[in-house]
């Protein structure tokens, strides 16, 4: 099963990154846990993984004003992994672009 979301390139976590080179944050899917996401990360990207964290973020409800009225809406709830490498080891995410 593929838990890997998408990676995460923000400014947060190019901080974390520039702080520490062997760092870096993915989106996944909110049932994984932290030994599937270092198979798969090690599967996908031949690299060592090291230690695996992870944040649960809950969806927020958001509301604007329009021509219409008011609109409500919710921001969908994620989980985010940031994954410690091996030294040496590196992700280049813009290779297959």
């Amino acid at each position: 099963m593929a838990f890997i979301i998408k990676p995460l390139v923000t400014e947060k976590v190019s901080k974390i990154t520039d702080k520490q080179p062997n760092r870096y944050g993915f989106v996944v899917k909110p049932e994984a846990n932290k030994l599937q996401i270092k198979k798969e990360v090690e599967s996908l990207y031949n690299v060592t993984v090291v230690d695996v964290n992870t944040i649960l973020y809950a969806g927020k409800r958001q509301a604007r004003y329009t021509k219409a009225g008011l609109v409500k809406g919710q921001k969908n709830s994620f989980k985010k992994a940031i994954v410690t490498l091996k030294d040496g080891d590196t992700i280049d995410f813009y290779s297959n672009i």
